[in-house]
């Protein structure tokens, strides 16, 4: 503000360190934080942690330490669980995800604008946008330190520590792609558009120059940070990796992405959350009296050009396009900066109606959080009736219709591989995408995510199974106990041979022990709710699945006996 150099309360420290343990609040009370993928990661730390004192898991699962870019809680969990225990661990670094993100997006504008614009306060909701709602948690824990360590790229600059700043961004650089390819990549796009002006500026200061020039010393700038690009053709060349990379230029779901970046419970609300952003954004655009900063103005428009050109599925990764909307809105949000002339009132204004925006926003996660560790509560309380060690599977009720408020359910399983080391049947299974994979031969097509997940009636483009159709066909040899978890209705001469041994008081759930001396149910594929063509068409694409699949284990198994081999002939 023009002739105004105090600082006023939204740019004071005390503010920024409020701010940021604010952002843990709807955090606090849940013991498992209620976001959609987190139960089915915990199942896979159980594994990681425990493999060796359990030896069925052995059998159940393949566990192998590989460099891959999407490491980030699982490196964290190794020295924490064993020091607290393994959901407290979770619980921790889950809850100083947001945190992270609030501080680095407040330290990016320190950092460009000198001062804490009152406008930046806007953007902190997005902490809790929907990548972190669906449990991407080594991306979300990436983006949350790429902000920061962006904030750190900013300041090394304008300290004129060039040098320092090269030397201490090589090992970073590396550890952040460690965490998540994303963060690398975003931390990447950010710092090139910064150096960008930063060289334009110093190209005009000396009054010479092609502006190509500014093109090409950005990119010198950048070079400490592409270490990780050898990293990336290491573990994306390697015998055991599988994903596509698909679904380009889907503009229906780029533009819904946009609109539901607080997509959380309450579509009403999250809806009116977003329009107060888009019309911050707006206002920068028309009011005289604020404006965007030329650095993060064109750091947003680089990331949007990623976002547009970002397919749906990198790598095998679905969501990957829908992961970035939240943060190129932020991004946009604290570009917005004062212009000479603003009043303190002006300021002051939006200041606190950035501030309420905040506290609301905050208010209803929390709400919707104590909401969801509810539902977590009453499903979990069938736990102490799965013996440890277990062969369990489950089906957890969805719906066709894609409805706002995700249940949080879909990976609850896990956490009885979690609790009671049993063999759950939602676990991704992607070679090279992450360190575990199912082996369960014996489960044959319900052995791994997204079997766990039942509808009513079969739904037009997803591989769901319907309920009847998963009670009648999966192979109860491999089994011995059956966990609904608010399944939708269906026909119970399907669950003969199921003893029910735990329902939940009031609910549709319910933990049936399989009695093997009766035999499955006998129905057509029509009277389960699927057409012939579709089962078959599942099954092929079931059977390239797993013999590509058996394919990489026998290889891996192969290497294994001859690492093992060569050991013992140097011994």
């Amino acid at each position: 503000m023009q002739g105004d150099d105090r600082l006023h309360w939204w740019q004071t420290r005390w503010f920024v360190i409020a701010a940021v343990l604010a952002a843990a609040i709807p955090l606090l009370y849940p013991a498992i934080p209620p976001i959609v993928d987190l139960p089915g990661h915990m199942g896979r730390y159980r594994v990681q942690l425990d493999r060796a004192a359990y030896p069925w898991l052995h059998d159940w699962y393949k566990f192998e330490w590989s460099l891959i870019g999407n490491l980030g809680v699982d490196l964290l969990i190794e020295p924490l669980a064993p020091l607290i225990g393994l959901e407290p661990a979770v619980k921790l670094i889950v809850l100083t995800i947001p945190m992270l993100t609030v501080a680095g997006l407040l330290w990016i504008a320190r950092e460009v604008h000198g001062r804490i614009p009152a406008t930046a306060l806007f953007a902190l909701p997005l902490a809790y946008g929907y990548p972190f709602q669906f449990g991407f948690v080594n991306f979300a824990l990436s983006l949350g330190l790429a902000l920061c360590l962006f904030g750190l790229w900013l300041r090394m600059a304008r300290l004129g520590r060039l040098r320092w700043r090269a030397a201490v961004f090589v090992p970073l650089s590396c550890l952040l792609w460690l965490c998540h390819t994303f963060g690398w990549g975003v931390l990447g796009v950010l710092a090139f558009s910064s150096e960008m002006i930063r060289q334009h500026d110093l190209r005009r200061e000396r009054g010479n120059g092609h502006w190509l020039h500014s093109w090409f010393r950005a990119g010198l700038g950048c070079v400490p940070l592409a270490l990780p690009m050898l990293l990336m053709i290491a573990w994306r060349s390697g015998a055991d990796v599988t994903g596509q990379t698909a679904d380009f230029f889907y503009w229906r779901t780029k533009i819904a992405w946009v609109v539901m970046a607080l997509r959380d419970r309450w579509l009403w609300w999250d809806i009116a959350g977003m329009a107060v952003i888009y019309l911050v954004l707006f206002k920068a655009l028309r009011d005289p009296r604020i404006g965007y900063s030329r650095h993060l103005g064109l750091s947003a428009l680089f990331m949007l050009a990623v976002y547009i050109v970002l397919p749906r599925i990198v790598f095998g990764s679905a969501y990957a396009d829908m992961r970035m909307a939240p943060f190129l809105i932020a991004i946009a949000v604290i570009a917005i900066r004062p212009k000479p002339g603003t009043t303190f009132r002006h300021a002051a204004i939006l200041a606190a109606l950035g501030l309420a925006f905040y506290a609301a926003r905050l208010t209803g996660t929390t709400i919707s959080y104590a909401m969801f560790a509810q539902d977590y509560e009453e499903e979990l309380a069938a736990l102490p009736q799965v013996p440890i060690g277990a062969r369990l599977i489950s089906f957890v009720g969805h719906n066709c219709n894609n409805a706002w408020r995700m249940s949080r359910l879909e990976h609850l399983p896990a956490i009885a591989l979690e609790r009671r080391m049993a063999y759950t049947d939602d676990q991704w299974s992607m070679a090279g995408a992450q360190l575990l994979t199912s082996r369960y031969a014996d489960a044959g097509g319900f052995a791994h995510d997204p079997t766990q997940i039942v509808t009513e009636v079969k739904c037009a483009r997803e591989w769901w199974r319907p309920i009847n159709y998963a009670l009648a066909r999966f192979p109860r040899d491999a089994f011995d106990y059956v966990w609904l978890i608010r399944p939708p209705a269906y026909d119970p001469r399907f669950a003969v041979g199921l003893k029910p041994i735990w329902r939940a008081p009031g609910g549709t759930s319910v933990l049936f022990e399989i009695d093997h001396s009766v035999p499955a149910p006998e129905a057509t594929d029509e009277e389960l709710g699927v057409p012939r063509w579709l089962i078959l068409a599942m099954e092929r694409r079931r059977a390239r699945l797993e013999r590509a699949e058996k394919a990489k284990m026998e290889r891996a198994d192969r290497r294994e006996r001859l690492q093992r081999l060569r050991e013992e002939q140097e011994n």
